[in-house]
Formats: structure tokens, sequence, C-alpha cells
């Protein structure tokens, strides 16, 4: 049986996108799989934003065949773990939850590292360097949810 793992974000363009092409690239993919999804349908369908497949590309991974879709209450049968980027994301996902056991499957993404920060801020209004800050915040995270899966 593979671990599953759901990473989400707002509009799954920016963010949560970026965290399934990490965390992908640091799993062994016969044991773990990654998905991602937006907790709002404004995107369902498309790719990511242009600058989360730029900064992940400068960073050796491709995340452009990914598609937008948005949170369900089945994900919560279908994934182990569900991260999620910030609070209103958390919030937006337990509300879903059909009881404590599904509900505790929700953790805020950072709360796995010590950076000082609870939340990975949404990079879509601001300029690159945004996302390169959301990039980082993301992998570090990743790494040691890695070392917890692999």
């Amino acid at each position: 049986m593979k671990t599953k793992v759901l990473m989400v974000c707002l509009g799954n363009i920016c963010r949560s996108p970026l965290a399934e092409g990490i965390l992908q690239s640091k799993v062994d993919p016969d044991k773990v799989l990654v998905d991602s999804a937006g907790t709002a349908g404004y995107h369902v369908g498309n790719p990511p934003d242009k600058r989360s497949i730029a900064v992940a590309q400068k960073y050796g991974l491709n995340i452009q065949d990914q598609k937008c879709r948005k949170f369900s209450k089945k994900d919560f049968l279908e994934f182990d773990h569900i991260y999620v980027m910030d609070r209103s994301n958390f919030s937006d996902v337990t509300s879903l939850a059909s009881d404590q056991k599904e509900a505790a499957k929700v953790k805020l993404l950072l709360t796995e590292v010590e950076l000082g920060l609870i939340e990975v801020p949404d990079p879509y209004y601001g300029g690159d360097d945004g996302f390169e800050n959301v990039y980082q915040m993301i992998n570090t995270a990743c790494e040691a949810i890695a070392k917890k899966l692999n």
C-alpha cells in the first residue's frame, strides 16, 4: 500500500503544485503518491501559474503537466496526510471533515519544520521573489516530510 499525501492551497496553481512537485522529487514513487488540490474551484483543469512552473524548473522540477482540481470530501478517504498552506485552507478543509479521524489528517505544512512561520504566504499577487521564497519554505518542509515517509 502506498502512503498518499495531498497538498492543498487556495487555487491549486501556486503553492500546492510546487509542494506536490517538490515532495514527489524527494520520495520513492513506489511507496508514496503525492497529489494537490485547491479549496476554491477558480482554476479547475488549468496548469500551475507560470511563475510556479518557472521556479520549479529553476530547481530541475517539471510541474507544467499538473492540472488544477478542487478539494472534495472524498479526499479524506483517499489520502493519509493532507497538508494545507495556511489557516484559511485549514479551516476550509477541516470544515468538510465528517469526523475527528478525518480532521486529524489535516496539518499546516510548516508545522513540520521550525521556520518561525506557520503559514506559507500566497505569492499570487506578488513578484517572482515571492515564488522563490515560497519554494524555499515548501522545500524545507518537504525535506522533513520525506524523511518521515521514506
